[in-house]
C-alpha cells in the first residue's frame, strides 16, 4: 500500500483498526492519547476480545476463519461505511499489504513494484509477497523442496493474507537479519530511526529483537540508514515502514524487502528513540510534516522484545497450543518493562489465529540492564491454562553466545541440534530445585495441619522441625534431611546444604525465595497431596515428586507404565485442521513419506512416516479439527 494508515480523507477524527490482538489494542491507546475515536472489527470468536472492548464502537465482519472475517474486503469496507470511519490503520498482517485493499480506500492508485530475480543456483528462498511472520516462507535446497514449498507457501499465503502469489529469491545462508525503521511524511521529509537486531528467528519468524545491534558500528549504521531513507523517497513513500537488510560477516548488507506497514517489533525502536510510531503514522496520514530532524533521534539505551507464543517451544521450536488462559499475570510490577498484548485472563487462545499472547519488552541504559530485566520479568510472567515458549526465550537471553552477541539467523538450531530440550540443570541448580520442592511440600503439609492457623489438633505439643524425605526428579533420586527455624529451611542434599527461605505464600503463582543467598523467582504451575510437584524454575516447567523414605521404598515396587509405540501411529503433534490426507488403508508408505498435512494458525505442517509400513486405518479426513494427541494414522 501507498500509506500504512490508509486515509479515505486527510482530516478524520475517526480511525478503524482493521486487525485483531496486540496490535488493535497498540493503535487504540495512541488514538485514544491523540483523541480520536475507534472502531474495532472483529469475528464472531473475538466477540469479547480486548481490542473489541478497547474500542468505541465495534462491528463484526463474518465468522472465525480469517479469509471470512479479517480479510474479508467487503464486510470491512461495510463497516467503515456503516460507522462512518474516516481513516483505516492495518496493523500488520492480514490485509496490511494488499494493494487491492488499499485500492478501494484512496482514490489514487497504489505503488506497485514487481522484482523478479533470476537464480542461478539453490538454495532459493521462497515466499509470499503479500506476507509477514514467517507464513508463506519456505526454504528450498533442491527440486523437490522447491515443488513442495511451493504448494505450502502458496496455500499458507492464500489463508493468511487473501493473495497467493510468490517471490523466489536467492537465499543467503547464515546471515544476520537488521532492519532499518523509516519515517517519511508527504512533503519530501524522510528519517531513518536506527536499526534493529532481528537474527534470532525459528522457522524465518522472528523470536527475540533488540535495538540497536551489537554487530554494527556507526558507519555501517548511517551507510544503512541513508540507503533505506533514499529508498523510501524514491518510491515516494510516507508512513512508517522498515527496510530490511541481511548483513554477513564482513558487515556487507544486501537488500531484503520492505515492509510498508508497522513491524510487530516496533516498540524497541520507540524505547530507544522516545517516538510514538503509530502517533507519527497518524500525523503523516493527516498530512502534517514530520517533527524532526535527522540529527534529533537518538540512541537512547537498549532494548530487548521477546514475542511470547502459546506454542510448545519443544516442538520444532514452537508448535501451537490452545486453550483458555486461567490465570495470566504481565510483570508489570518491574520497572523498565512494557507489555504490549491484546489478551486478558479468562481469554481463550484459538486455532484460528496467530498464537502470539503479548510482546514483552524491556530497555536499560545498557544491553546489561536490559537482558538482566527481561529475564526477571520472564520469570515473573504468569500464564496458566496454555502452553507458552518462556523456557525457550530465556534459554536464548541467557545463553553465551547471544549474551556476547554471536548471532545468526541459524541460532537456534546451532544451539540446540537435537531441538529444544528446556534448562539442563548443573549439579548446584539441581540441589537447589529439589531443596526448593521439599520446602514447599513441608510448607503445605503444615499448612494442612491447621485450621485459621491454629492446629487441628490441640493436643500436639510442638511442630515437628526435622524430616527425611526422597526426591525423585526425572531419572534420579535424591536424599533430603531437613531442619527448619522460622521461615527458613535448611535442607541437605545428597550431603551438600542448600538454605531456603521466604514467604511461602501458596495462594499466590510467584514463590519468592532465597536460595544460599541467591534471590529466585520460582512459580509452583501444580502439586498435589501425593507429594507431585511441578515447579517453573528458570524458565523451564519441571516435574518431581516428593515423598517419605518409607513412601518412596514402596513406590520402588511398583510396575512402571509401558511406553506407547509411537513407530505404528501418528498422532496430531499440535491442534489444528485436516489440510490434505495422502494415504488409505492397505497403502504402503516409505520412511519419510507425507501421510497427511494439519494446518494450525495459518502454518500448514507436513506428517510423514517414520517407518515403511503398510497403512492400518485412517482416523481423519480433509476439513475435521484434531486436537494434540489425537489419533490420525495406524500402521501395521
Amino acid at each position: 500500500s501507498d500509506d500504512v494508515c490508509l486515509f479515505l480523507q486527510q482530516t478524520f477524527d475517526k480511525i478503524l483498526i482493521a486487525n485483531r490482538g496486540e496490535i488493535a489494542c497498540r493503535v487504540m491507546k495512541t488514538c485514544k492519547k491523540m483523541g480520536i475515536q475507534t472502531v474495532a472489527v472483529h469475528s464472531e470468536v473475538d466477540s469479547s476480545a480486548v481490542h473489541v472492548k478497547m474500542a468505541d464502537e465495534a462491528v463484526c465482519v463474518g465468522p472465525a476463519p480469517t479469509n471470512k472475517s479479517y480479510l474479508n474486503m467487503d464486510a470491512i469496507m461495510d463497516a467503515i461505511r456503516a460507522t462512518g470511519a474516516q481513516a483505516v490503520h492495518p496493523g500488520y498482517g492480514f490485509l496490511s499489504e494488499n494493494k487491492e485493499f488499499a485500492k478501494r480506500l484512496v482514490s489514487k492508485e497504489s505503488a506497485c513494484c514487481l522484482i523478479f530475480v533470476l537464480l542461478l543456483g539453490y538454495p532459493v528462498m521462497i515466499k509470499a509477497s503479500a506476507g509477514g511472520g514467517g507464513k508463506g516462507m519456505r526454504i528450498a535446497w533442491n527440486d523437490e523442496e522447491t515443488r513442495e514449498g511451493f504448494r505450502f507457501s502458496s496455500q499458507e499465503a492464500a489463508s493468511s493474507f487473501g493473495d497467493d502469489r510468490l517471490l523466489i529469491e536467492k537465499y543467503i545462508d547464515n546471515p544476520r537479519h537488521i532492519e532499518i525503521q523509516v519515517l517519511a511524511d508527504k512533503h519530501g521529509n524522510a528519517l531513518w530511526l536506527n536499526e534493529r537486531e532481528c537474527s534470532i528467528q525459528r522457522r524465518n519468524q522472528k523470536v527475540v529483537e533488540e535495538a540497536p545491534s551489537t554487530f554494527l558500528d556507526p558507519v555501517t549504521r548511517q551507510a544503512m540508514g541513508e540507503q533505506a531513507v533514499q529508498l523510501a523517497r524514491a518510491v515516494q513513500y510516507s508512513s512508517a515502514g522498515t527496510v530490511e537488510f541481511l548483513v554477513d560477516s564482513k558487515k556487507n548488507f544486501y537488500f531484503l524487502e520492505m515492509n510498508t506497514r508497522l513491524q510487530v517489533e516496533h516498540p524497541i525502536t520507540e524505547c530507544i528513540t522516545g517516538l510514538d510510531l503509530v502517533e507519527q503514522m497518524i500525523r503523516v496520514a493527516k498530512g502534517y510534516q514530520l517533527q524532526h530532524k535527522q540529527q534529533d533521534i537518538p540512541i537512547n539505551g537498549w532494548a530487548i522484545e521477546t514475542r511470547v507464543y502459546a506454542e510448545d517451544p519443544y516442538k520444532s521450536f514452537g508448535l501451537p497450543s490452545i486453550g483458555w488462559l486461567s490465570q495470566y499475570q504481565e510483570p508489570l510490577n518491574l520497572s523498565n518493562v512494557r507489555v504490549d498484548s491484546g489478551i486478558q485472563e479468562g481469554s481463550d487462545i484459538s486455532i484460528y489465529y496467530d498464537p502470539m499472547i503479548s510482546k514483552l519488552v524491556t530497555y536499560g541504559a545498557t544491553r546489561g540492564e536490559a537482558l538482566a530485566r527481561m529475564e526477571e520479568a520472564l520469570d515473573n510472567y504468569v500464564i496458566r491454562g496454555v502452553t507458552h515458549n518462556i523456557p525457550l526465550l530465556r534459554e536464548i537471553i541467557t545463553h553465551p553466545r547471544f549474551i556476547s552477541g554471536d548471532i545468526n539467523t541459524n541460532f537456534l538450531p546451532e544451539v540446540y541440534p537435537e531441538g529444544f530440550k528446556g534448562h539442563q540443570l548443573e549439579e548446584d541448580k539441581r540441589r537447589e530445585l529439589v531443596a526448593s520442592a521439599v520446602a514447599l511440600h513441608i510448607t503445605a503439609q503444615l499448612r494442612s495441619q491447621k485450621v485459621l492457623g491454629n492446629l487441628r489438633v490441640s493436643s500436639t505439643p510442638v511442630e515437628c522441625n526435622h524430616w527425611e524425605l526422597c526426591v525423585e526428579l526425572g531419572e534420579r533420586r535424591h536424599v533430603a534431611d531437613v531442619t527448619k527455624s522460622g521461615n527458613i529451611y535448611t535442607v541437605e542434599v545428597d550431603g551438600n546444604k542448600v538454605e531456603i527461605s521466604g514467604e511461602w505464600n501458596l495462594a499466590s503463582p510467584l514463590l519468592p525465595l532465597r536460595i544460599n543467598g541467591k534471590h529466585r523467582m520460582l512459580q509452583c504451575l501444580s502439586r498435589d497431596i501425593s507429594g507431585k510437584i511441578v515447579l517453573q524454575y528458570l524458565g523451564t516447567s519441571f516435574k518431581l515428586r516428593v515423598l517419605s523414605k518409607l513412601a518412596a521404598e514402596l513406590n520402588s515396587y511398583m510396575p512402571e507404565k509401558v511406553a506407547e509405540d509411537t513407530s505404528s501411529i501418528l498422532r496430531s503433534p499440535m491442534p489444528g485442521t485436516v489440510v490434505a490426507v495422502s494415504v488409505k488403508p492397505g497403502d504402503t508408505v516409505a520412511e519419510g513419506q507425507e501421510i497427511c498435512v494439519i494446518e494450525a494458525m495459518k502454518m500448514q505442517n507436513s506428517l510423514t512416516a517414520v517407518k515403511q509400513a503398510k497403512v492400518k486405518s485412517v482416523h481423519c479426513k480433509p476439513g475435521e479439527t484434531v486436537g494434540e494427541g489425537d489419533l490420525l494414522i495406524e500402521l501395521e
